[in-house]
């Protein structure tokens, strides 16, 4: 029978303290594994430290954790080479300071009621009670002349230490698992937590005598270290199956914190929740957590990556971690990073900046939104597809993309030849050099489109007068048009669809000559023409002559005052609802167009009968009424169902009487 050195029982304050841990969290007993190997590799390097420092000259062996599964005896062991531990230590380290940071945490737990700690460290040693009916340690001590110990404690308050004939420095724990935690005896289970939570430890893992970990973080390298396909293969890693990101920012900081990581931005899909953080959290290289939403702005969730600093606190609730100082200066030191890449970027490949705008616009965009420090960063290169060309008279100075060099405020050109166009040959340009490029034509005005298929009509008249149009058409500028408006209080942005400017225009003098006959000028004929065949009070139609001889310009054009159409969208959002077509809006008809002048000549043939009724013409200018606004509305997307199927049936009617005359 083994001599028994020490019997006693552990001291402690917080009452049964072995069921809290037993019980507690029963979702992450799992991280038992994750703490007694972090355990091994603090004692390896700890070892390594005093070997380097001459502190050690004994012969140390190789640094690794070996895991060992018996399932015969239900038994899983974990054993490092690192510096071991006297039988003095293990009464300190394991009865007392070990002991003592699991019952703080549990006094933490109980108080706060928030089960929702960080990481759990702080545990340690101490979790392995959530899945064992008994815990074992047999170590030996680096220092000279030490003898092996042996240390057991069956879950409750008692341990005994005694000799052990262990003759290698170094420390193995061993557990046995109560009868519903057998699955740590599989070794796929446990191959599955190594890649989890210690994948990355410097050190190698393993089981059954074969290296289970990859024990090198990509993110801990210096920054010129890593080659492009390293840093890809590296997210191929971290997310198997997904598209490569689109770029990378490599932080790595020791003062006056200590951070390192890796972040990519993916490609954005409809799929993607923007709300949910997609970093992967690590403390010295050990996995916390899948979420980092209290570590990083709320503009950079859709990142995905790596972040690990040991200056993170981890044992304590969401709600604290998200008002620490030091993790606040985390956070903003994460976004002033990722902004110096951007502009790094934007500098010196500006054909991948502007290939990848349309998913970094998102990103940008919603950080100037939401963090004033991040705009001041970026508001020079968030960019717009413009339709200004190379060639165009309005398009000369959007062709020659500028770029600041690090000489200071020193611009140079880019060759007209290499600036980057999207697929539709648009070019790029951000708002003050738009502003600076018009302030002739209409100074301290934007024009925008917001979906160029429905707008193209509104699009194309602006362009064939000279006026540049900007493309907001991405989720978010619904949003940051109206942030520009705050941002450039004097400056008035214009949906394409919401008014025409007096450029295109054309003031028909002839259009204001009256008829004897009617009292009337040809634009108030045209204008009661529609008014009657439509009969909408809430229309208001308003007559003008466009100043365009293209073919495709239409007879009409449906206008959507900005505000009352913003006002609709911002109560359908409220409402989280979908926007409705406003029912007051504006059906402006080109009085210029040949289909309008010959309606105008068709009405004026038009004899009342004697009962009062409209003849044949008279009906049939009602139809090409109803059918030129139904083909606006159409432009505009403006039908439901029922506004679908009554123009059907109006376009069946018409095409008919047509047909008979």
């Amino acid at each position: 029978m083994a001599t028994i050195l020490e019997k006693g029982n552990i001291s402690i304050h917080t009452e049964n303290i072995f069921p809290i841990i037993k019980k507690w969290l029963y979702s992450d007993h799992e991280i038992f594994l994750r703490e007694l190997i972090s355990n091994g590799v603090d004692a390896i390097q700890k070892l390594s430290l005093l070997s380097r420092s001459g502190q050690y000259a004994g012969e140390a062996s190789e640094p690794e954790i070996s895991i060992k599964v018996d399932k015969e005896a239900k038994t899983l062991s974990i054993s490092d080479t690192g510096l071991g531990m006297t039988a003095e230590e293990v009464k300190k380290y394991i009865n007392q300071v070990a002991f003592s940071s699991a019952e703080e945490f549990v006094t933490k737990f109980k108080e706060s009621g928030d089960a929702n700690i960080i990481g759990h460290f702080g545990l340690g040693f101490y979790s392995s009670f959530m899945v064992s009916s008994e815990v074992e340690i047999d170590t030996l001590s680096y220092q000279e002349g030490a003898e092996a110990v042996h240390w057991r404690c069956d879950g409750t308050t008692e341990f005994e230490l005694s000799p052990s004939e262990r003759s290698t420095v170094g420390t193995t724990v061993t557990l046995h698992l109560l009868e519903d935690e057998q699955e740590y005896l599989e070794p796929s289970r446990i191959r599955q937590l190594v890649k989890t939570y210690c994948d990355f430890l410097p050190v190698p893992i393993k089981l059954d005598d074969e290296v289970i970990n990859k024990h090198e973080a990509p993110w801990k390298q210096s920054l010129n270290s890593l080659s492009d396909e390293e840093y890809l293969e590296f997210y191929r890693y971290l997310y198997p199956f997904q598209e490569d990101p689109l770029l990378w920012v490599h932080l790595k900081t020791d003062y006056p914190f200590d951070v390192n990581g890796i972040l990519y931005f993916p490609k954005l899909k409809p799929d993607i929740d923007v709300t949910k953080s997609n970093i992967k959290l690590f403390c010295n290289q050990v996995f916390v957590s899948d979420n980092c939403e209290e570590v990083i702005p709320r503009f950079l969730m859709p990142l995905r990556g790596v972040i690990d600093s040991p200056d993170i606190p981890l044992n304590v609730s969401r709600s604290f971690l998200q008002n620490d100082r030091t993790v606040r200066k985390i956070s903003e030191y994460i976004a002033r990073k990722v902004g110096d890449s951007l502009k790094g970027l934007y500098r010196t490949d500006l054909a991948k900046y502007i290939s990848s705008w349309q998913d970094l616009g998102t990103f940008i965009k919603f950080g100037a939104m939401n963090d004033d420090k991040f705009k001041q960063q970026v508001e020079d290169f968030i960019i717009f597809r413009t339709t200004a060309k190379l060639g165009d008279e309005q398009g000369e100075e959007a062709a020659k993309v500028e770029v600041q060099t690090d000489a200071g405020d020193a611009w140079s050109e880019v060759d007209d030849q290499k600036v980057p166009t999207d697929a539709n040959g648009y070019y790029y340009t951000n708002l003050k050099d738009y502003l600076e490029r018009n302030k002739e034509r209409h100074e301290n005005r934007v024009f925008y489109a917001t979906d160029e298929a429905s707008q193209a009509t509104y699009i194309a008249l602006h362009q064939s007068q000279g006026l540049e149009v900007l493309f907001l058409d991405t989720f978010i500028d619904q949003h940051f048009v109206t942030f520009l408006e705050q941002q450039y209080s004097d400056v008035k942005f214009s949906r394409v669809d919401a008014e025409l400017d007096d450029a295109l225009l054309d003031k028909d003098k002839e259009s204001e000559i009256v008829d004897p006959n009617t009292n009337q000028t040809r634009d108030e004929e045209i204008k009661s023409l529609f008014e009657t065949a439509l009969n909408l009070p809430k229309l208001d139609v308003r007559t003008e002559a466009l100043k365009t001889e293209s073919p495709d310009t239409p007879p009409a054009m449906v206008l959507l005052p900005e505000q009352t159409r913003r006002m609709q969208e911002m109560m359908a959002m409220m409402q989280q609802t979908n926007a409705e077509f406003p029912e007051e809006h504006v059906l402006l008809v080109n009085t210029a167009h040949p289909l309008i002048k010959n309606l105008s000549k068709l009405k004026q043939s038009t004899i009342v009968q004697a009962d009062g009724s409209s003849s044949p013409a008279g009906d049939m200018a009602n139809l090409i009424c109803q059918h030129v606004y139904d083909l606006a509305l159409m432009a505009q997307k403006g039908f439901d169902a029922n506004g679908m199927k009554s123009f059907v049936e109006r376009s069946s009617k018409l095409l008919t009487q047509l047909t008979e005359n």
